[in-house]
């Protein structure tokens, strides 16, 4: 990535790697029918009972729920078709300046993973996996570590549980207690006064004791876990991990205009090798799986998407003015992790599949990252352009001289001015400049030369070089010498008319 960040360090004020949208998982040892069956024979409730006793447990996480809602005095709505529930979430936050505890509590009807009572040979009752229809339950906090987060609880067996955290939020929480100045906008930050320290605070989020603090936010909002079922505890996983690499742009000029590059880029000359690549892997003959390309246009700008199975890498404009190359990891499978397992009946430490445990959240953070740098690293070739528009908009654009009167502005493509541009620009005039009578002799007839009224139109053609910086006055002389961005701007301007207009032109009429 530092080439990067080198190649544009002009523009960039800094960059952070951090953790974005978290889902976690929460499951209880009651995900499979064995061990449903145990728990219910635990308890002394029959087989043939199980959707009563299952009701009645789901009757009593809705009163739990409606209860905390009218404690807190907050609403509790039930949403009858699919709605942005977050987005909804928020603006009740914002409208009533929620700023720490329960903002609502959402209630919808969604698909499960659940079990139904199916008969086995001879009549014997028995517990069997089902997809099923239930109400979940959507609970929005504001908490004080981790900020804006909610909690998804499936009211019927096996009360599966999930908790959506965003590290931007928590970093930011984390920043204002040591007073890290920062300008924030929704989950980004525009500005940070000190990027290495936002840095390491960001870094010790994959560390934090997840067990224990999403223990804490199950036990709160499902009350079964204090009697029914005390004596089990939720194993935690990673379900979507999303890690983005934010590089910060001065202003959005600054991103304008290499972004429409960079997305060209990403979107023509990146092959499937090099997504594999930047996700840590090699195309080989075994490779199962589709690695595609897609490019959406979304506000201010557009994204583009690479896949690889279930995981994705993906580069878009956060709010014009910073790019961002975000890793999602839904499979965690397809990646490495050095720990222990088991092969040949012995437990030995080699390279095993990334598990989705919340233990294995720092080795996400180390796989993310790298994937995020080797893709800002293959976007480094291609260059900014904003330079050459600004020495375009100098000749295209009317400028103003010292007095404020206008100076017509300069056609790259017409040809009295890029004979101009030659003349300026021969050879003989790199060691002692021009003068006024050696670009009549290049630009006009003996006769014409001869005339005062050419000699103050050529007077005119110089000061509109020398408004634009193109060229520049020898001191104590009458002559004038052809400036570093004149033989830039001017050359290229030359180049275009001569050699890759009409390429293009034969090109295109093919």
């Amino acid at each position: 990535m530092q080439k990067f960040v080198n190649k544009h360090a002009p523009a960039i004020t800094g960059t952070l790697s951090c953790f974005d949208r978290v889902l976690f998982r929460g499951r209880l040892a009651l995900g499979y029918p064995h061990g449903m069956e145990a728990f219910l024979d635990h308890r002394g409730v029959l087989f043939k009972h199980l959707k009563r006793f299952v009701l009645q447990q789901a009757d009593r996480l809705k009163a739990h729920a409606r209860a905390m809602a009218e404690q807190a005095g907050r609403p509790w709505e039930y949403l009858p078709s699919p709605t942005r529930k977050d987005l909804r979430a928020r603006d009740i936050a914002a409208r009533d300046a929620i700023t720490d505890g329960l903002v609502c509590v959402f209630a919808t009807v969604e698909p499960c993973r659940s079990f139904r009572l199916a008969y086995q040979r001879g009549g014997r009752p028995a517990i069997r996996a089902a997809w099923r229809k239930c109400l979940f339950l959507y609970f929005y906090f504001v908490d004080p570590e981790f900020g804006f987060l909610h909690v998804r609880l499936q009211t019927w067996f096996p009360f599966t549980i999930q908790v959506y955290v965003n590290g931007h939020e928590w970093l930011a929480r984390q920043m204002d207690k040591r007073n890290l100045g920062y300008h924030r906008l929704e989950n980004a930050f525009l500005t940070l006064a000190d990027p290495g320290r936002a840095q390491r605070l960001a870094d010790r989020f994959a560390t934090l004791a997840w067990p224990t603090m999403l223990e804490r936010l199950a036990r709160r909002v499902n009350p079964l876990l204090r009697d029914l079922l005390a004596s089990y505890r939720y194993y935690w996983t990673t379900n979507q991990a999303e890690y983005a690499t934010d590089v910060l742009f001065t202003n959005r000029r600054a991103l304008a205009d290499l972004y429409p590059r960079l997305l060209r880029h990403a979107t023509l000359c990146l092959r499937a090798e090099d997504v594999l690549t930047f996700l840590g892997r090699k195309l080989h003959g075994k490779f199962e799986g589709e690695i595609l390309n897609d490019w959406k246009r979304r506000w201010p700008g557009a994204r583009v998407k690479h896949w690889m199975k279930g995981n994705w890498i993906k580069m878009y404009d956060k709010h014009g003015c910073i790019l961002r190359v975000e890793t999602v990891i839904n499979d965690p499978y397809e990646f490495k992790v050095r720990r222990r397992g088991g092969r040949r009946g012995r437990r030995v430490l080699a390279w095993w599949p990334l598990p989705k445990g919340v233990a294995y959240l720092p080795r996400y953070a180390v796989v993310s990252t790298a994937a995020n740098h080797r893709y800002l690293e293959a976007l480094a070739v291609v260059d900014d352009p904003a330079a050459a528009y600004r020495a375009l908009d100098r000749l295209a654009v009317p400028a103003r001289d010292a007095h404020g009167r206008s100076q017509r502005a300069f056609n790259p493509a017409a040809s009295d001015d890029l004979q101009l541009f030659h003349a300026v620009l021969r050879g003989e005039h790199l060691l002692h400049g021009f003068r006024n009578r050696d670009l009549r002799q290049c630009l006009l007839t003996r006769t014409q030369s001869a005339d005062p009224r050419q000699s103050a139109r050529i007077s005119r053609l110089i000061k509109r070089l020398h408004v634009r910086g193109l060229v520049a006055k020898i001191p104590r002389s009458r002559r004038w010498r052809v400036t570093q961005l004149g033989h830039v701007v001017m050359s290229a301007a030359v180049q275009l008319r001569e050699d890759q207009f009409p390429a293009a032109f034969l090109r295109q009429a093919a």
